[in-house]
């Protein structure tokens, strides 16, 4: 068999891994804000993910990638106590923070894919010649797309500044994933001037 005939497949696959499974699918920016007249100094970061393992895990990669502003985590910082909105922002006043992170997973949407299946080989031999054909059946899949948004709220203003939402197709890796998202989100805020790189 000819290594040739297979490497249209193999590239195949290998653009197939390499594609971006998280992106920016929407972001919104209050129509008040223009880029410069924001300079987030200390931002507290809470991470709604569903349990607290996770939750800690976005927390802390939120505030790691933070260059220029003080993040502090949620977890370290509220109590079982602070329900009440107002005492919280008081204290949070109090306490220097002029903003507020908030990522909570918004949606999983389900869907259903068809993989084609692959073919390879050719007809070898001498005189009549014989041949082969090899490869793998095609197949359903089921894909999850998971979005999650992310709220900038402004304390020194007292409204919500920025969202963004991001997507990520068939995560596998919790750790991976929440990269690729505070990243993108990261860029993006950057990119619109809500903080500095």
């Amino acid at each position: 068999m000819k290594t040739w005939k297979i490497l249209p497949f193999a590239f195949l696959t290998f653009l197939v891994s390499c594609s971006p499974s998280t992106k920016i699918e929407k972001t919104w920016t209050d129509p008040s804000f223009t880029s410069g007249n924001v300079a987030f100094h200390k931002v507290l970061v809470i991470g709604q993910l569903g349990d607290e393992s996770s939750r800690r895990i976005a927390e802390d990669k939120m505030v790691a990638s933070f260059k220029t502003v003080t993040g502090v985590q949620s977890y370290s910082y509220l109590q079982a106590a602070d329900t009440a909105r107002s005492s919280v922002e008081e204290r949070l006043k109090k306490d220097n923070f002029d903003g507020v992170v908030i990522m909570h997973l918004s949606a999983v949407d389900k869907s259903t894919s068809y993989v084609p299946g692959t073919t390879y080989g050719g007809w070898y031999g001498h005189g009549y010649g014989y041949g082969g054909m090899y490869g793998s059946a095609g197949y359903y899949q089921e894909n999850k797309t998971y979005y999650l948004e992310t709220n900038l709220y402004s304390l020194t203003e007292n409204k919500l500044l920025w969202s963004g939402t991001t997507s990520s197709l068939n995560p596998s890796k919790l750790d991976k994933t929440l990269d690729d998202v505070i990243t993108a989100l990261r860029d993006q805020m950057i990119s619109q001037g809500l903080i500095k790189p």
